[in-house]
C-alpha cells in the first residue's frame, strides 16, 4: 500500500541502478515477506484439516504462480503504471485528476469520487494488518526449534512494533539507508531456500501451467476452492505498492526490479516450499522456516525479523504520505505535520496518523496473536483496493481518450480477476475480515463528511463574502484612514474578499497601505515549479490578488511562496518579516434550519474543524505575526 514520499534519483541514458535498489527496498518490501505466511495458508485451505496430497500442493502453487502473474506482473507492471497523473501514482493521484476533472461536474462520475475515496482509506485497513502479520510471522519462526517460546511471540512482536512506532518521529533516515540492500539481500535467500527445496522435489516444476490451478480449483467443492483463492491472494498483497511509488522511482526501475529479482526470487520460493511439502508434508506449521537448514534457522528469524520491519516502515511512511495528500485534497482535516532530517525515507511525520496506526496494529496483535488468524482478516481490503483502482484506471484511461472498447475489454478483464479474489477473501469476513474494512468504514465515513462540510462552508462563505467592488469602494471613499506597512489576509477563495479583510475594517474603518490577499489553491499536478508557483493579480494601487499554486505532493508553505514571489519581481517593495498576516478562525454552528448534512454529521464536522491544525501552523505562517479574526458560520 505504500506512497513513500521520497524522492527518487531516476538516472537518464544509463541502467537506474540506484533507483531500481530503492525499488526493492520500499516498494517490495511487503509482497516480500509474503512467503512468510502466504503457501501456508493456501495449503491449509487446500488440506481442509485433512492430508495434503501432492495434486492439492501442485494446483496451490500453480494458483500463486498465476496470480503473481495474472495480477502484479500483468494489470500492474505493463497496464495500471501507465494510468499516471504526470508521473505519479496511486489511488490519490487517480482522485486528483478525477475530483479536478469529472466529479465537480455533477456527473454520474462523480459518484466514483465516493468509491475512489473508500480505496484511500482502505489503505488504512491494509496498512494496521501488514505490520502485524509480517513481525508476528517473522517471529513465529522461533516456535520451530524452540516450541517452548510460544508464549514469547505476541510480547516480543508488541516490543518490536512499539520500538518502530515509537522512532518515527526522528525520522527512519537510517533504516531507509539500509532498505534496498537487505531486501536485495532477502530476495536472494528466499531464492537459494526455494533452489534447494526444488532440487530435492523438481518434479513440482509442473505446476508451471496453469492447468494445474484451473484443474485444482474446479475439482474441488466450493467452499474449498474459495478458501484457497482467498488464501492464495496473500501472495499478492504489496503489489499496489508498485504503482503507489511510481513517481518516485519511475516505471523502469520499478518493473526492472520486479522482473529481474523480485518475481524469479518469489516464484523459486514459492516452488521451493511446495516441494517441501510434496515430499514432507508435515511441515505444514513453518513450510519457509522448514526450507533451510536447522542450523539457520535463528539467523533466519533475525533476518526475517529485519525484512518485516523494513516492509513495515515502509507502510508508516506511506501512510504518513498517503495523509499528506489526502489532506492537500481536501479529504481529510489539517494535521500537524513535521518534516524530519531524513532526506530519502520518512520525510514526513504525522503524530495523529503514526499512534493511531500504531493502536490499531497492536490492537490486532493482541486480538488475533496469531499470523494464521491474522491471515483471515488480511486479503479483504487490498483485493477490494485493487478492484477500485481497475475500475478508476479504466475511466482515466477513457477520460484521456482511449477507445472504450478496448478499455472495457481490458480492464474488464481483470476487474473480474479482482471480483473473484475479493469475493473469495470476503468468505473470511467472520474470521476477521471485517477488521480492517470497520477501520476503513470508519475512515471513509471521515473523509466523506469532512469533503461534504467543507462544501457547506464554503457555500455559507459564498453568501457572507463580498464582492471585489466593495472592497474598491471601500479602499476608496470609505476607510477614514491607511495604516503604515503591509497587511497579508489570507482567503479560502480566488474572488471576493475574505471574510478576515471584512471583519476588519468593519471594525477599525481603516485598511493599511498595502494589502495582499493570498490564496492556496491545491492543483491536481502532484507538483508545481517554482516559476509557476505565485500567480499575481493587481486589484487597485495598494491591494494585491496572490494565488499561491501548490501540488497535492508538495507542502503548501505561504511565506516560502510569497518570498519566491518578492525574488521573482512579483512583489516589489515588500519586506515580509514586517508584515501582519490576518486569519479568520471560524466556528461551525450546525443548524436544522439550513439545507445540509444530517445534524449529528454536522456535528462530527465541527468537532473536526475545531481540533484540525491552525490554518497560521498548517500554511507555516509565522507566529509572532500572525492575527486571528472569529467567524461564526451556521450550516
Amino acid at each position: 500500500m505504500t506512497a513513500i514520499h521520497a524522492a527518487a534519483s531516476k538516472p537518464s541514458g544509463t541502467l537506474p541502478i540506484a533507483a531500481t535498489l530503492g525499488a526493492l527496498g520500499v516498494v517490495y518490501g511487503d509482497i516480500g515477506t509474503s512467503p512468510l505466511y502466504a503457501l501456508k495458508e493456501a495449503a491449509r485451505a487446500a488440506a481442509h484439516g485433512g492430508d495434503l496430497v501432492p495434486e492439492a500442493m501442485l494446483g496451490v502453487v500453480s494458483l500463486i504462480l498465476w496470480a503473481l502473474i495474472l495480477i502484479i506482473s500483468l494489470k500492474y507492471a505493463l497496464l495500471i503504471l501507465r494510468a499516471d497523473n504526470r508521473g505519479e501514482g496511486g489511488i490519490i493521484a487517480l482522485l486528483a485528476l478525477l475530483s479536478a476533472r469529472s466529479a465537480e461536474q455533477g456527473t454520474w462520475r462523480a459518484h466514483l469520487l465516493v468509491v475512489g475515496l473508500v480505496g484511500a482509506a482502505l489503505l488504512y485497513g491494509d496498512g494496521a494488518i501488514t505490520p502485524a502479520i509480517s513481525v508476528l510471522s517473522a517471529v513465529e519462526g522461533l516456535k520451530v526449534d524452540a516450541p517452548s517460546l510460544a508464549p514469547v511471540v505476541v510480547p516480543l512482536t508488541v516490543i518490536i512494533l512499539v520500538g518502530l512506532f515509537a522512532i518515527q518521529k526522528k525520522g527512519a533516515g537510517f533504516i531507509g539507508n539500509i532498505f534496498g540492500p537487505v531486501m536485495l539481500a532477502w530476495f536472494l535467500l528466499i531464492a537459494l531456500l526455494g533452489i534447494h527445496g526444488i532440487v530435492k522435489s523438481p518434479g513440482v516444476l509442473v505446476a508451471v501451467s496453469p492447468l494445474y490451478a484451473f484443474n485444482f480449483l474446479i475439482h474441488q467443492d466450493f467452499h474449498i476452492s474459495f478458501a484457497v483463492l482467498g488464501a492464495a491472494f496473500l501472495a499478492v498483497t504489496g503489489g499496489e505498492a508498485m504503482y503507489a511509488d511510481m513517481g518516485h522511482f519511475g516505471r523502469v526501475p520499478i518493473r526492472l526490479a520486479w522482473f529481474a529479482v523480485a518475481l524469479p526470487s518469489l516464484v523459486l520460493n514459492y516452488f521451493g516450499q511446495a516441494a517441501l511439502l510434496i515430499t514432507d508434508p508435515t511441515a505444514l506449521d513453518h513450510p519457509f522456516y522448514q526450507l533451510a537448514p536447522d542450523w539457520l534457522h535463528f539467523p533466519l528469524v533475525g533476518f526475517a525479523t529485519l525484512a518485516t520491519v523494513i516492509a513495515s516502515q515502509a507502510i508508516i511512511s506511506g501512510a504518513f504520505s498517503l495523509t499528506q495528500q489526502a489532506v492537500q485534497l481536501g479529504f481529510l482535516p489539517r494535521m500537524h505535520i513535521e518534516h524530519t532530517t531524513s532526506h530519502s525515507i520518512g520525510q514526513i511525520y504525522v503524530p495523529l496518523v503514526n499512534w493511531l496506526l500504531a493502536a490499531a496494529t497492536l490492537g490486532a496483535v493482541f486480538g488475533f496473536e496469531t499470523s494464521d488468524a491474522l491471515a483471515g482478516a488480511y486479503g479483504v481490503a487490498v483485493s477490494l483496493l485493487m478492484a477500485i483502482t481497475t475500475l478508476l484506471a479504466a475511466l482515466v484511461a477513457i477520460q484521456w481518450g482511449y477507445p472504450p472498447v478496448i478499455v472495457i475489454a481490458v480492464n474488464g478483464f481483470f476487474f473480474i480477476i479482482d471480483c473473484i479474489f475479493f469475493a473469495a477473501n470476503s468468505a473470511k469476513l467472520f474470521e476477521g475480515g471485517w477488521f480492517p474494512l470497520l477501520l476503513a468504514g470508519v475512515i471513509a465515513f471521515l473523509m466523506l463528511t469532512w469533503r461534504s462540510g467543507v462544501k457547506l462552508v464554503e457555500r455559507a462563505r459564498g453568501k457572507l463574502r463580498q464582492p471585489e467592488e466593495d472592497l474598491i469602494e471601500t479602499a476608496v471613499s470609505r476607510c477614514r484612514a491607511r495604516l503604515a506597512g503591509t497587511a497579508v489576509f489570507l482567503a479560502s477563495a480566488a474572488k471576493g474578499v475574505p471574510l478576515a479583510l471584512t471583519q476588519f475594517v468593519k471594525h477599525n474603518h481603516v485598511l493599511h497601505q498595502r494589502v495582499v490577499l493570498v490564496t492556496v489553491l491545491i492543483d491536481e499536478s502532484p507538483r508545481i515549479a517554482d516559476e509557476d508557483r505565485a500567480e499575481v493579480i493587481e486589484v487597485i494601487e495598494g491591494i494585491t490578488r496572490v494565488i499561491l499554486h501548490f501540488g497535492f505532493m508538495q507542502y503548501p508553505t505561504i511565506g516560502e511562496g510569497l518570498k519566491l514571489a518578492c525574488h521573482q519581481g512579483k512583489l516589489p517593495g515588500i519586506d515580509l518579516t514586517d508584515v501582519t498576516y490576518y486569519i479568520g478562525r471560524e466556528t461551525i454552528i450546525p443548524s436544522e434550519d439550513v439545507p445540509g448534512m444530517w445534524v449529528w454529521r454536522e456535528t462530527l464536522f465541527a468537532f473536526l474543524q475545531r481540533n484540525a491544525e491552525r490554518t497560521a501552523a498548517f500554511f507555516g505562517v509565522p507566529t509572532g505575526q500572525v492575527v486571528e479574526f472569529g467567524t461564526e458560520i451556521e450550516i
